[in-house]
């Protein structure tokens, strides 16, 4: 890992309004460039707006007008753009997606993996855990709910993810989101020696659903390196330091405080976590 900055957006998106949440979209990666940012990520379907309500989001495909939106973007001002979208299945249930576009041009996908209850009526559930490589970073994406899972963030830590971008979709229901992200993303960044960077929508969808908004990051210790919970549209920009990440991965620790738990697994005594289907 390199010296990297990156930006977390937190956007109000109008559910259907596809063309004014791009060109908002647009705004905030201008805005992150003069800040010389080399990722950006918004939030959990902020280019349609978030609804479980089946049927009320129009599914694209990837590659498809959204993707080559993100990707112009990429292209002209040389940052990787994450945003989410619903993207066209083989059935009638469309993936949350989260598009990664690079500014080589090309887009990459991840589908969600793991659904809400209220979500696995209106989607389908992604089944491919991917880590893509930027200029200055290796990261992994999980959105909203995956981030409960502990499995998920230690697969792609496995994997070199050094950054593990968590995009949200969180009603003011759930409550305060600071509060509730302490008590788990500290867990994924400290247990797998990863950044994580987390971000939610905000505000109104246009609609009678309210967002509550908030962007954290958490360094590979479990600090906080930077947040806003301001309650309204912003974008937090934050530095990256490698070292940690970098001390952790180095075969000749010098320090035990350099350990990477997960060079210490013991693999062979998990095997009944595959065996189980989840239910009591």
């Amino acid at each position: 890992m390199k010296d990297t900055r990156i930006a977390l957006v937190q956007m109000q998106a109008e559910t259907g309004n596809v063309q004014g949440n791009l060109e908002k979209i647009a705004g905030f990666v201008a805005a992150a460039a003069d800040k010389k940012v080399h990722f950006i990520c918004f939030p959990e379907l902020c280019i349609t707006g978030y609804t479980n309500k089946k049927g009320l989001l129009k599914p694209e495909p990837v590659p498809g007008p959204s993707a080559e939106y993100l990707s112009e973007l990429a292209r002209r001002y040389q940052m990787v753009v994450m945003a989410g979208i619903p993207e066209a299945s083989p059935v009638d249930r469309p993936f949350i997606s989260q598009l990664a576009a690079f500014p080589d041009g090309k887009v990459g996908v991840y589908r969600k993996t793991h659904l809400g209850k209220s979500e696995t009526a209106a989607f389908s559930p992604g089944d491919e855990i991917p880590v893509f490589t930027g200029e200055t970073a290796r990261f992994g994406i999980g959105i909203c709910w995956d981030m409960h899972f502990p499995e998920l963030c230690t697969m792609l830590a496995l994997e070199g993810a050094e950054i593990i971008f968590a995009p949200h979709a969180s009603p003011r229901v759930m409550g305060n989101r600071r509060e509730s992200w302490l008590k788990y993303l500290t867990a994924r960044a400290y247990d797998n020696g990863v950044y994580v960077a987390a971000c939610n929508l905000v505000g109104s969808d246009g609609g009678d659903k309210e967002f509550c908004g908030g962007a954290l990051v958490l360094d590979p210790r479990g600090n906080i390196v930077a947040e806003s919970f301001s309650g309204k549209e912003d974008l937090l920009v934050a530095d990256l330091d490698p070292d940690p990440v970098n001390n952790m991965r180095q075969k000749e620790r010098k320090v035990m405080s350099d350990s990477l738990y997960l060079d210490f697994r013991r693999p062979e005594l998990y095997h009944k976590l595959t065996e189980r289907t989840g239910k009591a």
